[in-house]
């Protein structure tokens, strides 16, 4: 198994069964990023560090102007896509194994969720994992607290008040609250 093949696999949205070889795999790749997520939370950073523990973490650039009060917490970060002057408050967690793409503008509280993977609720096959990708527009704004599920879309200028559980698709310049999340605004 390498990367590339990882990729593919969980981006496929196909169940990862439980003690297979993508889901030991995928067991590395969170020991990898248990690492860089300590060396980013245990001491202060520069934010050419943090620039660079990120391109360790995502194996890829972040966009531009990109900013990170940590602490920050992932357990893969190989399938996580930051766009340009995207800002991470303190206590976020992504789960970004199904894929986790945050567009440029894009602004994140404290301690979001974003968690792309499900498990069965069959009992004999709950260790098994569903992926699914989260995507997140351009100029979002995600509310403290926010937990967003997996096979979401927020689209551009949405916005998702603190404390929402975010389980379906959230349109353009709409202003989503609540458990699950419902719109409550336009944005005009």
């Amino acid at each position: 198994m390498n990367l590339q093949e990882f990729l593919s696999y969980m981006n496929s949205g196909k169940e990862v069964i439980a003690g297979s070889d993508i889901h030991q795999y995928m067991g590395e790749l969170a020991q990898e990023a248990i690492a860089l997520t300590l060396q980013l939370n245990t001491k202060y950073n520069t934010q050419d560090e943090i620039d660079n523990i990120f391109l360790k973490l995502t194996n890829k650039t972040v966009g531009k102007n990109f900013r990170l009060f940590p602490p920050f917490y992932t357990d893969c970060g190989k399938n996580l896509t930051i766009g340009d002057n995207v800002f991470i408050n303190s206590g976020c967690k992504i789960q970004d194994q199904g894929g986790v793409f945050i567009g440029d503008g894009t602004l994140i509280g404290h301690n979001v969720v974003l968690a792309t993977l499900n498990h069965q609720f069959e009992p004999s096959s709950r260790g098994n994992l569903l992926p699914g990708s989260i995507h997140i527009g351009k100029n979002v704004w995600i509310g403290a607290n926010a937990t967003i599920l997996p096979n979401v879309t927020i689209e551009d200028g949405a916005v998702i008040a603190a404390g929402a559980v975010v389980s379906k698709n959230v349109h353009k310049n709409t202003v989503v609250a609540g458990i699950p999340a419902k719109v409550i605004k336009e944005i005009k």
